[in-house]
């Protein structure tokens, strides 16, 4: 009988998910074993993580992978991605991570247009830590240090970063995806393979920011959770290209 479908070689092969049901970081981690061993470049794979629930997946990756402190993640990628130009770099980084205490590194990163893969996971909360408000954290969302809701007369509003970063000249490709359904996954996979291919043909610069659902901080099961990341997440972030400058080209 011949096999259609099989494991990616780009994940352990005991791998048992350590993540919480529903979570997605499960799905993406499969999705980028599967990109790159599909581009030939798992030999090649560099990996630098960021803190958090993004951290745990060097549990079960086969490829090389740096942990770099908290919110570094893309300064410590751009030092590998120039000293090793043929390797195949990209942060894996949260949105607490990337987006606060990883804000400048990421900004800078960004407007050198350094060559090198972003796979930004936003759940709109801090997932390991402890559920804490996050720079991407919904109006009247409650966490465990605004239990009262995201008040933006004291927190601030939701930080959008792929439109952020697209306020800058250098960046190449920005999108934001999902995984809340089949088809989101397979357009998921596509944002990542183009963003590494980006990479390979050395464009620069590319984010795919996907949405993602963190059941346990959110306080639901992941049914819920998925309704709640349909009927709210993603009208604060809709999903689609926000840059791709091969249309330009």
């Amino acid at each position: 009988m011949e096999k259609v479908y099989k494991r990616t070689i780009g994940i352990k092969p005991d791998f048992v998910s350590g993540f919480c049901p529903g979570c997605m970081h499960g799905t993406v981690h499969k999705l980028i074993g599967e990109v790159v061993e599909e581009l030939g470049m798992l030999d090649k794979l560099v990996r630098c993580e960021g803190v958090g629930c993004c951290g745990l997946g060097q549990l079960y990756v086969t490829h090389d992978l740096n942990i770099s402190a908290h919110g570094r993640a893309c300064a410590v990628a751009t030092g590998l991605k120039r000293t090793n130009p043929d390797s195949l770099v990209y942060t894996y980084q949260g949105d607490g991570d990337l987006a606060s205490i990883g804000l400048a590194e990421t900004m800078s990163a960004a407007n050198r247009g350094e060559n090198i893969t972003v796979i930004f996971i936003n759940n709109g909360i801090y997932g390991m830590t402890g559920g804490q408000m996050a720079p991407t954290t919904l109006i009247g969302m409650k966490s465990t240090t605004s239990p009262k809701g995201r008040d933006p007369q004291e927190h601030g509003y939701p930080m959008h970063m792929c439109e952020i970063l697209n306020q800058l000249t250098a960046p190449y490709y920005l999108e934001r995806t999902t995984c809340d359904t089949p088809a989101n996954v397979r357009k998921t996979k596509a944002a990542i393979k183009k963003a590494f291919q980006n990479q390979i043909d050395g464009k620069g610069f590319s984010m795919v920011e996907i949405v993602t659902t963190c059941p346990t901080n959110w306080g639901m099961d992941p049914m819920k959770a998925l309704d709640f990341l349909n009927e709210k997440m993603l009208k604060e972030f809709p999903l689609g290209v926000v840059r791709d400058k091969s249309k330009e080209e």
